[in-house]
């Protein structure tokens, strides 16, 4: 019989950072939402739950509203969940039966290394969408769809050029913009953004990407970030005036010719939204499905808000 394994919840300041992110770094479904630094910079509050001496860990973000505490996934962070080796159903149960009782609400997206059938809680699957950029451009480029080509030489037929390593407050002043079309911009995830770009910037793990347009005007940006032989399509921003003239399709297009040939994915960070998955899959990416949850727990006469 195996032994039950032995987890603990850890408030914030009692985790060992250097063992926590040593386990981050060494999982094989490790990834860079993961790591200590980029949960102080994106999440409200963060604890962790730890499998014996970080043989496993699980990040716990949360934060409370009219007094409840819930579990909650932060800006910008596609995947959390459970890090570490040997995982399995059983694993990833124990874990979530390790979530202290005090959080009462949970929407939280786990990873693509927790995607199992599970006793206890129903897990659901969102979907991801990952190229493998280990080819030549040549042959990455044959498994483009027509529309994807036809785009990308309307761009370029029209003078638009690629540019990278701009400022990123060019990147957040675009993306401040199309966020007001579907959603309240928010100014502190914004700060929260602009700090992790700087720290990551500073250790030569983000870039800025962009297409000008003949007029040298950005109409295209993202930011790229790299970690765990990925490279993470992380925060865009488009002018209106790019997204029909294939603006979009020549950026990643050019981040694609750029890195060809190197051991690494390009992570598009989803999506569920139908039109977008059709985008990326367009570039030949196929799916890579993570698991997510949702749990209810509020009292009755509050059960109604989040249901």
């Amino acid at each position: 019989m195996n032994p039950q394994p032995r987890i603990s919840y850890l408030r914030h300041q009692d985790i060992d950072l250097v063992k926590w992110d040593n386990c981050i770094a060494s999982a094989p479904n490790g990834l860079i939402y993961g790591y200590s630094w980029w949960l102080d910079q994106m999440a409200q509050h963060w604890d962790g739950l730890v499998l014996n001496d970080y043989e496993a860990v699980m990040p716990i973000t949360w934060n409370k509203k009219f007094g409840i505490a819930y579990l909650y996934q932060p800006f910008l962070t596609a995947q959390l969940g459970i890090f570490g080796h040997n995982i399995d159903a059983v694993l990833v149960e124990s874990f979530l039966n390790s979530i202290p009782s005090q959080f009462r609400y949970w929407d939280i997206y786990l990873n693509h290394g927790n995607v199992f059938s599970l006793e206890k809680y129903e897990l659901y699957q969102r979907r991801n969408f990952v190229l493998d950029l280990d080819r030549s451009y040549e042959k990455i480029y044959t498994s483009y769809r027509d529309n994807i080509k036809r785009n990308s030489r309307k761009a370029e037929q029209l003078g638009c050029k690629p540019v990278i390593n701009f400022d990123v407050e060019k990147m957040i002043a675009l993306a401040i913009e199309q966020m007001k079309t579907y959603s309240k911009e928010s100014a502190e995830n914004t700060a929260r953004f602009r700090n992790l770009y700087n720290y990551l910037h500073s250790r030569q793990q983000a870039i800025t990407y962009g297409i000008l347009s003949p007029k040298e005007e950005l109409i295209a940006s993202c930011v790229f970030v790299f970690s765990h032989q990925r490279a993470y399509y992380l925060l865009v921003g488009n002018h209106p005036d790019g997204r029909t003239i294939g603006a979009s399709h020549m950026l990643i297009d050019a981040f694609i010719k750029d890195h060809a040939e190197k051991k690494m994915l390009l992570d598009f960070e989803g999506s569920d939204i139908p039109s977008l998955a059709f985008f990326y899959s367009s570039f030949g990416a196929v799916e890579e499905n993570y698991a997510a949850i949702k749990e209810n727990r509020l009292p009755f006469y509050l059960k109604w808000i989040k249901d």
